[in-house]
């Protein structure tokens, strides 16, 4: 919580500055920041309880059991009481889009909320490896959990993969940020970033070890929502660049 509290605040200084930086309204990215979060919070919630829909179903079928509103508040805790990051991605690239049309901003906004994402994903993803939560696959090269919350990852030695994709974060950060202050791809960043986040975490769940996420067809969810993202990114890139050929006829 701490980890992701820092994340949030270090996403919201360095937003804020691109904003100074860039000469853009800085009180606009201010609430910008705080509608993404509000809708990665959301996102990420609903995208747990999806994932979880064994224990919706089971609510429904023991509905008779649920004799109070603490019962029915408590187990909608627990269904959708995590989150999962590509649902607070989806969360953030909906409320993005629909603040910066109501506002009329341009996608320059965009690209700040492209470096913003990573910046607070490394927090996040520290505080996973610390709380041993997304934890990797058995490895001799690895760390050994005695009190993670995840009873599977206690007890043997695991590969730090948490720390691997918070590296990678924060590289990907930096190399947005160049782009961004070189003015290089403006407007496309975030479409820079669909690129490359979902690619990397696409190979990077190969090393992830808990299974229970589930898996379909020999790859897990995650796996499959990348390749999701990496088509519909390549799909509206095309569009994008069929209308401006059309629009300059």
């Amino acid at each position: 919580m701490i980890l992701a509290v820092l994340g949030v605040l270090t996403a919201l200084f360095t937003m804020y500055r691109l904003a100074v930086r860039d000469r853009l309204d800085e009180i606009q990215m201010l609430w910008l920041t705080v509608v993404c979060f509000l809708g990665s919070f959301i996102g990420g919630s609903l995208l747990y309880g999806l994932v979880n829909y064994r224990m919706i179903v089971a609510l429904i079928r023991n509905w008779e059991q649920v004799d109070s509103f603490q019962t029915f508040f408590d187990c909608v805790l627990s269904i959708f009481g995590g989150s999962v990051f590509y649902g607070g991605l989806f969360g953030i690239l909906l409320t993005s889009w629909l603040y910066r049309k109501r506002r009329r901003l341009s996608r320059r906004y965009s690209d700040a909320v492209a470096i913003g994402v990573p910046v607070f994903h490394t927090f996040g993803r520290i505080g996973c490896f610390l709380g041993g939560c997304c934890y990797g696959v058995e490895c001799e090269l690895g760390f050994v959990y005695h009190y993670s919350l995840a009873p599977d990852a206690n007890g043997v030695r695991r590969f730090p993969v948490q720390l691997l994709e918070a590296a990678f974060n924060l590289c990907l950060a930096l190399a947005l940020y160049r782009l961004f202050r070189r003015k290089k791809l403006e407007g496309r960043l975030i479409n820079v970033y669909l690129y490359a986040y979902p690619a990397f975490r696409f190979l990077d769940e190969f090393l992830r070890g808990d299974t229970y996420r589930g898996l379909w067809w020999g790859l897990s969810t995650s796996q499959w929502v990348s390749l999701f993202i990496l088509i519909g990114n390549t799909v509206y890139l095309l569009l994008a660049r069929r209308k401006k050929k059309t629009d300059a006829v």
